[in-house]
């Protein structure tokens, strides 16, 4: 093999090293949802609209987060999502959240990034950084 294939050979084997490198490491540091807590009786519909706000590590920082950016979902205060169990309310990928037919109480909305651990199906997701509120069923 001639000498230029060899240097060829190693250019190629470090590029992936070193567009890795490039990478941007702008963080998600927290997510604050608004509002905090709402009564679903005081929305139309029963239909509560949240937002998410994103501080990160670099500007532009907070930011609203979009679904590209965060997992929603009815879970605990622990960030951990409820998955097939039923939370007695909803809340669909847009952030927007509704009680289910005859439930009374409260729920927790989150909105966060999920952990990459692999989770059983009934359990759902564990957010490893996430914001929560309260949503009141009447």
């Amino acid at each position: 093999m001639p000498r230029i294939d060899i240097w060829f050979c190693r250019l190629l084997l470090l590029a992936p090293l070193v567009l890795s490198a490039c990478g941007n490491d702008r963080q998600l540091r927290s997510v604050a949802l608004s509002p905090a807590a709402a009564d679903a009786h005081s929305f139309p519909g029963g239909q509560v609209p949240f937002v998410a706000t994103g501080t990160f590590s670099d500007s532009p920082s907070p930011v609203t987060l979009t679904s590209k950016d965060v997992l929603w979902c009815i879970g605990g205060s622990d960030g951990s999502c409820v998955g097939n169990i039923n939370p007695g309310a909803t809340v669909d990928q847009t952030g927007i959240a509704q009680c289910n037919a005859g439930f009374v109480g409260t729920a927790t909305v989150l909105a966060g990034k999920a952990s990459s651990m692999v989770v059983m199906p009934d359990t759902g997701s564990q957010l490893k950084v996430f914001g929560s509120a309260k949503l009141t069923c009447p």
